[in-house]
């Protein structure tokens, strides 16, 4: 995407030739014999000319005028209309010939295509000529200064032209914003040299061209007054403004006109704008509001603390409370003593009239289902594990058509997409963006000072030749044939690559630098570079210093400390046809020949080079997938360490052979590996190609989640997430693959084949066999670790949690703080999510050794220019009894609120992030040869307006007249005589097939995005640009759409709080659903889903803080962290909910019995898992990974073992073993 933002292709070869001879008298090239007394006894009246009829002409076929004076002539009734019809201003006598005159209609036919889009200022431009030729009072400003001898003639060699300041300012206001879209640029870029005032504006006419060269044949020296003596007066015919009403100028083309102020723009709102003020603190709303509803709560729940204090305190309370402390031994009655440490989970395996606690309906049926099928399993673990390998082996099948999907477009854009369709309709019916190649040559900053020295000097100019001149050697081998940049490159306007590069300044020859003058004429170019011919790039079309320079500030090319190469190169919507591969294999040999050579000469040179090609993201991504085979490996290894301790019993000395699990450890870790691999089989078998994130992620997470599984089954007090199946909702394809294809086959595996090796293990530890030799059989009288589960010592993580972290958890003011502290931070955290910007930067997606890397940071640096924006039409109707054309256009008598007016009024607005339009229709309009002497596809060379006046219905051609020019000025090649000849900048604007109907069923307007530099601007700009769409569509009941080449990529971020908002919505719901039904509590439920809340709140609150990106990868993690982190909370809250006492003696009850499970079972695995990620060589796995589910460990571990039982000891629900010995002695006392 990046790439797309180095180039706007100039399209299209104009140079204005309007010649500024007044007469149009052309001077010619013999050598000039000035005569000073050619110009004695001038006379300066009315009706006088200065210069009449035509005396010679110059070898260029520039015609030049005689200098002699005489009386104005009545013109015959012809010549006076055809007078009238170009300058209205004139009548009477005139001062021209017919020849005169038709040599000034034929020039000033040049300049019209350039101020065509606003009448007054092209009616003032006409009438400076006018009335220089044709005026009947010419000589009162105009005095010969100068002749020449030609041919034995006098001919007019320089002259004085008298205008006041107020013609000149009134001409350059009416003209200086006049567009030229063909160039996304000014006109009097053209016919002006970039004139920023009347006065240079009119230096530039008046300069005498040399031979061949655009331009006054003679000297015009322009001046405001005359000499009192001469009785001279100035010429100052009124101007007209370009806001008048009656001469229709375009929106675009004047900010004045009245149609940029019908519309009333709606005043901008910038996102986060609203704020509060309090003294010299200022806060936003949302952070104020936070604040303020934290101070509510927290006032809430001191003051029911105080009240709930002072009632303990009350005799009636303390024996409420020692009765319902004394109720706990009755409720244990039952062999207390053998149940104080018997694990709570194991209350599960009882039938649902178990004594002491009443089981829910749905958990009575689960316990006894699961019994029943545990029983089966480990009757038959032979039978199971066989008949799961044998499936898994069958899916693994599918690997034979493994392919790893590392094409963008795949990997981020669903195949819903509204962008994708988009993309597509624009490829199939006009053409598909253009590849892009690309080098960045820079300077390195000053050591001193730290800034870059300008790169516009001798020896980097002819760097830069060396370099081109390897470019230009590439041959690169496809299929037995060689390719070269010539061979796949673009080329608008004949056989010339379209390169950007200042060396188009020589026409890439090297041998035209001396000769041209070297680094002057690069600078003299910058300012001159669409007005001088020796300027003109080699492809025929000026070069804008803007898309070959970087670092530079304003318009000072010369201090760019950056040269910008860019090789645009033909594209083709078959990314497997000859055309692509054969453009792949030379942009392969390309990154390779800058590796290898062009680097190292650079970097001798004391410069940088970065440099990028249309398929560089793909092969990186591709070599991404081998970047980080050893961190897979050492995460395994360290996974299958940690789960050989983490399975086994306390370590004995005695009996340690026996009781470690290092082969069930082992053969866990193969249970997840295959579950993996059984998992990309299958999708594999069914053509959805893996991705990265599958590749090198989800075995993280699966082994992750895999061994809090296998910790479920071996101790028997865990069960699994509750919602691994929400992930399919996801919209986004890397959501979907990321989630269906690592979980898929978790949970088979763990309810299957690792019970039947659960149990292989159980007999071999019985059998007293040795552990990884289970061949080898003990003797020895110590005690089996798997017997005697209920008379079994506390480990000392569970001592920990029962005798000190309950008890600190327990006092009153730790509740307070606790409380506190984590209402504090979930409130900041909801401040701080909306400072979450989406977006995915392109860098952090790659190997961080990429050469890519820098490259994209030198393009947000450097590039001075933004993407190309397209408006598309669809079903344009171009009959004339059509109004489709005045909805579109903007010329006169176009709609107020036609697409082109309400472009130019949007890039009026201040962050409309949109410039200026191409109007193909003001083209199409206005340029058309007179006879049939241009062939199609060839140079115009007799180029006027497209038809007479008497043939136009309401100054529109007519629908036959439009059909059938319209193939011409597609094919037409612009020339010095027809600048606007539409091959290259319009060939691919119009669809054509189907077009002899009526209906252009595809055409698109092509403008431009202001510089985007950071994610949220490529967001915003393609909002703006939908939303300004959306609008028109509606308003003109036209189908329109806007299209960039990034749009596809930065869709989903439109909508991804949305997306993020609703999946979270439905993860936490289901969970709390899921608790629900099977609890049947809703107190409990009701606290689960307040702790997983708080989770995903607080852990948007750390992306905030670490600058973590709102995407799809981000989207994800956020989804899956609820099912994470429902495990951190379930089981402390079920163990509360079984357990017998008062609600302090619940909690210290549930933290000894599940607090070390949940530490060492859950944090601690999943914080081995994480940490390992750390060591990833591409920052995506770092920073959403390793990143993200650190904290979300963390945020987990603190929720559920510190949050959660200061809650469960405060607002917890009633025991359930409570409920049913209440309900035991009811009916004794009944019966």
């Amino acid at each position: 995407m990046g790439l797309r933002l180095g180039f706007r292709v100039a399209v299209s070869l104009f140079q204005v030739l309007f010649i500024v001879s007044t007469a149009n008298a052309e001077r010619s090239d013999t050598r000039s014999l000035l005569t000073s007394n050619a110009t004695g006894g001038q006379k300066h009246s009315e009706e006088y000319c200065a210069m009449y009829d035509i005396c010679g002409a110059r070898s260029d076929g520039k015609v030049l005028n005689c200098p002699f004076g005489s009386s104005s002539v009545k013109p015959d009734d012809l010549l006076s209309s055809k007078i009238q019809s170009l300058c209205p201003t004139i009548t009477g006598n005139v001062c021209c010939t017919e020849a005169q005159f038709d040599t000034l209609r034929t020039q000033v036919q040049q300049a019209i295509p350039f101020l065509v889009g606003c009448p007054a200022c092209l009616r003032n431009f006409l009438n400076l000529f006018c009335e220089l030729t044709c005026s009947p009072n010419q000589s009162l400003f105009i005095n010969v200064t100068s002749v020449s001898k030609v041919n034995n003639k006098l001919t007019v060699n320089g002259i004085d032209y008298y205008i006041t300041d107020t013609f000149g300012e009134g001409l350059f206001e009416s003209c200086k914003d006049v567009k030229f879209g063909t160039m996304n640029s000014r006109a009097i870029e053209f016919i002006g040299a970039g004139a920023n005032n009347f006065q240079e504006w009119f230096a530039f006419i008046g300069k005498r061209a040399d031979l061949g060269v655009p331009g006054s044949p003679y000297a015009i020296d322009f001046k405001p007054t005359a000499p009192e003596s001469s009785g001279m007066k100035p010429m100052n015919v009124s101007t007209y403004s370009c806001g008048d009403t009656s001469l229709g100028c375009s929106c675009g083309d004047c900010p004045l006109s009245p149609v940029c102020s019908s519309t009333t723009h709606p005043p901008t709102h910038k996102k986060g704008s609203c704020s509060v003020r309090i003294g010299s603190l200022k806060a936003r709303c949302i952070e104020f509001s936070a604040a303020i509803l934290y101070i509510i709560l927290i006032s809430g729940f001191l003051g029911w603390g105080f009240f709930h204090q002072t009632r303990e305190k009350s005799p009636a309370s303390r024996t409420k409370g020692f009765l319902n402390v004394m109720d706990g031994p009755e409720i244990q009655s039952v062999n207390r003593q053998k149940d104080e440490n018997f694990p709570i989970q194991m209350l599960e395996d009882v039938p649902q009239t178990t004594k002491g606690v009443q089981l829910s309906f749905v958990q009575g049926y689960m316990s006894k289902f699961y019994r029943r099928y545990g029983t089966w399993v480990a009757r038959n673990p032979i039978l199971v594990l066989c008949s799961s390998l044998a499936v898994v082996l069958l899916l693994c099948l599918g690997l034979i058509r493994f392919k790893v999907e590392t094409r963008p477009e795949k990997l981020w854009v669903g195949p819903g997409s509204k962008a994708a369709e988009e993309k597509q309709f624009f490829d199939g019916h006009l053409a598909p963006f253009y590849r892009i190649e690309q080098l960045i040559l820079a300077t390195t900053p000053d050591a001193t000072h730290g800034e870059s020295p300008s790169i516009v000097t001798e020896n980097n100019i002819k760097l830069l030749f060396e370099i081109q001149n390897k470019v230009d050697g590439i041959r690169a081998n496809y299929s037995g044939s060689l390719v070269s940049l010539s061979d796949i490159c673009m080329k608008p306007l004949g056989q010339d690559c379209a390169t950007q590069s200042v060396l188009q300044y020589f026409k890439m020859d090297p041998g035209n630098y001396d000769d041209y003058g070297g680094v002057e004429h690069v600078e003299y170019c910058f300012q001159h570079y669409t007005s001088a011919d020796t300027c003109m790039s080699a492809f025929k079309a000026p070069l804008d210093p803007s898309t070959a320079l970087g670092g530079f500030s304003g318009n000072n090319y010369s201090e760019a400390s950056a040269f910008i190469v860019t090789y645009p190169v033909d594209n083709a919507i078959d990314k497997e046809s000859n055309d692509s591969k054969k453009a792949v294999a030379w942009e392969k040999a390309f990154i390779q020949l800058v590796k290898d050579e062009l680097l190292p000469m650079v970097q001798s040179k004391n410069l940088t080079l970065s440099f990028s090609s249309e398929s560089s993201v793909e092969e990186e991504l591709k070599r991404e997938s081998t970047a980080d085979a050893i961190t897979i490996l050492i995460s395994y290894l360290v996974m299958f360490a940690y789960i050989s301790l983490a399975l086994g019993d306390t370590p004995r000395f005695t009996s340690f052979y026996t009781s470690s699990k290092v082969l069930l450890g082992f053969s866990g870790v193969v249970l997840v590996m295959l579950s993996c691999l059984g998992s990309v089989g299958f999708f594999s078998a069914i053509g959805i190609k893996s991705t990265l994130i599958i590749m090198e992620v989800i075995p993280f997470l699966v082994l992750a989640v895999g061994v809090d599984n296998m910790c479920i089954l071996v101790h028997a007090v865990k069960r699994q997430p509750l919602d691994w199946k929400l992930y399919s909702y996801a919209s986004m394809p890397c959501i979907l693959h990321v989630c269906s294809i690592g979980c898929s086959l978790g949970l088979l595996f763990a309810s299957y084949c690792f019970c039947c090796l659960h149990c292989f293990d159980f007999m071999r530890a019985e059998d007293k066999r040795v552990d990884c030799f289970p061949c080898i059989k003990t003797s020895g009288s110590h005690d089996d670790p798997d017997e005697g589960i209920g008379q079994r010592k506390p480990g000392l993580l569970s001592r920990y949690m029962k005798e000190v972290h309950a008890p600190i958890l327990g006092l009153w003011g730790v509740k307070i703080v606790v409380i506190s502290v984590f209402a504090a931070f979930s409130m900041a955290s909801i401040a701080l999510c909306t400072r979450l910007e989406p977006g995915l930067e392109q860098q952090i997606v790659l190997p961080r050794d990429s050469y890519l890397q820098g490259y994209f940071n030198n393009v947000s640096k450097y590039l001075r220019i933004g993407p190309p924006l397209y408006f598309v039409v669809k079903n344009y109707n171009y009959s004339s009894e059509s109004r489709h054309t005045n909805q579109l256009c903007s010329i006169s008598q176009c709609d107020s609120n036609s697409l082109l007016n309400e472009i130019a009024r949007a890039s009026l607005t201040p962050d409309s992030q949109m410039g200026v339009i191409v109007p193909l229709m003001i083209s199409l309009l206005v340029v058309h040869p007179n006879d049939s002497s241009c062939g199609l596809g060839g140079v115009c060379k007799d180029c006027t307006t497209c038809f007479r006046h008497s043939d136009l219905r309401n100054d529109r051609p007519s629908t036959v007249q439009f059909r059938e020019k319209l193939p011409w000025f597609l094919n037409a090649l612009p020339s010095d005589d027809c600048a606007k000849g539409g091959h290259g900048a319009y060939t691919n604007s119009v669809e054509l097939k189907g077009y002899d109907d009526g209906v252009i069923q595809a055409s698109s307007f092509r403008t431009y995005h202001t510089p985007l530099n950071k994610q949220t601007d490529y967001v915003n700009s393609m909002r703006a640009a939908r939303e300004f769409s959306s609008k028109v569509s509606d308003s003109l009941k036209i189908e329109i759409f806007p299209y960039s080449v990034f749009y596809m990529f930065f869709e989903q971020y439109l909508d991804i709080w949305r997306t993020a908002l609703i999946n979270l919505a439905i993860a936490i719901g289901a969970v709390f659903v899921v608790c629900l039904v099977i609890t049947c509590s809703l107190w409990s439920s009701a606290i689960i889903l307040l702790v997983l809340a708080m989770i995903v709140v607080d852990l948007l609150g750390v992306m905030a803080i670490l600058n973590i990106q709102l995407n799809a990868v981000s989207v994800v993690n956020l989804v899956m962290s609820v099912g994470i982190a429902v495990e951190f909370c379930v089981h402390i809250t079920h163990a509360f909910s079984v357990s017998c006492g008062d609600r302090n003696q619940r909690t210290k009850e549930a933290l000894g019995t599940m607090g070390a499970s949940v530490f060492s079972g859950i944090t601690l695995t999943k914080l081995v898992g994480v940490i390992v990620l750390s060591f990833s060589r591409t920052e995506v796995f770092v920073v959403y990974y390793f990143q993200m589910y650190l904290a979300l460990v963390l945020l987990g571990f603190l929720h559920g073992l510190v949050f959660l039982p200061v809650v469960l000891s405060m607002f917890g629900p009633p025991s359930r073993r409570m409920l049913t010995e209440k309900q035991d002695d009811h009916s004794s006392t009944s019966s």
